[in-house]
């Protein structure tokens, strides 16, 4: 018993040291902190399930004056991108505020709606002249190919001739150098620069002066005209595009660079955006709704500015929840060991039972971090839900399985009759978190192979659930008799599901290579499993 004191010790110590490091704040680029540094940010005043896709959200006054309010400490510009769903209601609570906007207006393939938005837009720029200082006329439309240059431009003469103020178009900057000729329409240029959306990512370390470089690319198309950048940001959640990482350090060091670059060369930046909108994560996935400076919800600032940014801020908590969890690992293992069953087992088994510990007490509260930011929409929640179980399950039920000297059982006999079933609990239970693990991982993996852009890699998660099972069915034995048909077929989905997924992520994505070695570990693992007791 006090070999298993000394390895639970040293789990605990392991695991801690594992949170510390990974709670620990990460320095960003310093600057000089002032309110009116950010010069202008995106403001959609959505929350929770609200989207503008559904015509009937209706964003109440009260909520915006609330969110401008907590802008204006920072800003003195909020960006729009349409005028229904409450957002006509800005202007004149930013003029109150001492605000300017630069009021959008939405276009697209119906025209109905364009002339609503257009003729709305018109009518808040005659009565709010002291707030609307300019009026973007559409919003990556050709983007979108919803509607010709030659469309977009008669609408941007209309706007300027009935407003007499300042008009732009705002798309990805490849669309305005294939639309040059846009340029004679407006009075200056917004091109939206995004690293991480790029067609080739770039990695948060050289966002700030890839966009440096493009909007100097653009400028020099445009000679004579002003240069907005319209869009700039970083995501602080969500998957992995290449080298580009979301995350709260990695948002922060970009904003930070993108300003500091902004000041010495004099040119005009707008954050994307003010709040998290959690309804693009219906087109984006988990990324899209992980833009904001403020969270959705609490409408809490994610970090402070120029101070060191953790991108794991609840550490504390999830350093407690790993160690109470190792802590079940290995009572439930001495409970099925019977205690002095495991003192006289070969030296494998508590040391199995002490790495099953310190992944347990890593990988769990990892993964429940994750489900919680990766989670949405009724069967996002199952699945995510399944996800947290079998990560916080495998541990326990593979150290008790390692520690009884039992067999974790087929599938075939988990999903068979009960006759068909083994005698031991411990060995059935086990066999059915690991046929859930497996079914998890395929779709994950499959997700992965045929639609992957948007999707997430649920790294922690299967590594809480695959790994205890890995080191359970190494340092328990071989076992005799045939194969099942369902494992190697499984083995196979797996294996090949993460070298096509490492190969078309690339080598710079390490959650591509985390991912595809768990699911590399959990194919070897159900593969090399054989029916029948140890001998």
């Amino acid at each position: 018993m006090g070999k298993l004191v000394t390895l639970f010790l040293l789990t605990a110590a392991a695991v801690a040291a594992a949170w510390w490091w990974l709670g620990r704040p990460l320095a960003v680029p310093a600057v000089a902190a002032d309110p009116g540094r950010i010069q202008c940010m995106s403001y959609t005043p959505f929350r929770g399930d609200e989207t503008p896709l559904n015509p009937t959200t209706h964003a109440e006054a009260a909520r915006i004056e609330e969110d401008l309010s907590k802008l204006a400490r920072l800003t003195d510009c909020v960006r729009t991108y349409a005028t229904d769903n409450g957002l006509d209601q800005v202007p004149a609570i930013a003029q109150r505020l001492g605000i300017k906007v630069l009021q959008g207006l939405w276009l697209g393939r119906d025209r109905q709606k364009n002339r609503i938005q257009i003729d709305t837009a018109i009518a808040l720029a005659k009565r709010y002249p002291d707030a609307i200082a300019a009026i973007v006329v559409g919003n990556e439309v050709l983007l979108r190919g919803e509607l010709a240059a030659a469309d977009i431009a008669a609408a941007l003469h209309e706007v300027k001739a009935a407003t007499r103020l300042p008009v732009t178009y705002a798309d990805v900057w490849e669309f305005w150098l294939r639309n040059r000729e846009l340029a004679a329409a407006v009075d200056f240029i917004t091109i939206h620069i995004l690293p991480y959306w790029e067609d080739f990512p770039i990695a948060a370390d050289h966002a700030a002066a890839h966009v440096d470089e493009i909007r100097s690319r653009v400028a020099a198309a445009f000679p004579g005209k002003e240069i907005l950048i319209g869009e700039v940001g970083w995501p602080s959640a969500g998957r992995m595009r290449e080298g580009a990482l979301p995350s709260r350090a990695n948002q922060a060091h970009v904003l930070e660079e993108v300003m500091a670059r902004a000041r010495v060369k004099n040119y005009r930046v707008n954050l994307i955006e003010a709040f998290d909108q959690p309804w693009k994560r219906y087109l984006e996935g988990t990324v899209g709704g992980y833009w904001g400076l403020f969270s959705s919800d609490a409408r809490e600032p994610k970090f402070a500015w120029g101070e060191p940014v953790s991108d794991h801020p609840r550490w504390g908590w999830q350093l407690a929840l790993g160690l109470g969890l190792s802590v079940a690992v290995f009572g439930a293992a001495i409970r099925a060991g019977g205690g002095g069953g495991i003192a006289k087992a070969p030296a494998s088994v508590p040391v199995g039972i002490a790495a099953i510990g310190l992944v347990a007490g890593v990988m769990a509260p990892w993964a429940l971090e994750d489900v919680l930011v990766e989670s949405f929409g009724a069967g996002g929640w199952i699945r995510g839900a399944a996800l947290a179980a079998a990560a916080f399950a495998a541990p326990v039920v593979a150290a008790m399985t390692l520690a009884a000297h039992e067999r974790v059982a087929m599938f075939a006999a988990v999903l068979g009759r009960a006759p068909e079933r083994p005698p031991a609990a411990i060995a059935w239970v086990s066999g059915l978190v690991l046929v859930a693990t497996t079914v998890l991982a395929i779709q994950a993996a499959l997700g992965l192979v045929f639609d992957p852009r948007y999707r997430d890699f649920t790294d922690a998660q299967l590594s809480a659930a695959a790994v205890p099972f890995a080191i359970a069915m190494a340092l328990g034995g071989r076992r005799g008799g045939p194969r099942g048909r369902a494992e190697t077929i499984a083995a196979i989905v797996l294996a090949g599901s993460a070298v096509y997924i490492v190969l078309n992520e690339g080598f710079a994505n390490w959650q591509a290579l985390w991912f595809g070695a768990t699911l590399t570990v959990l194919a070897v693992t159900i593969a090399r499993r054989e029916d029948g007791r140890k001998t």
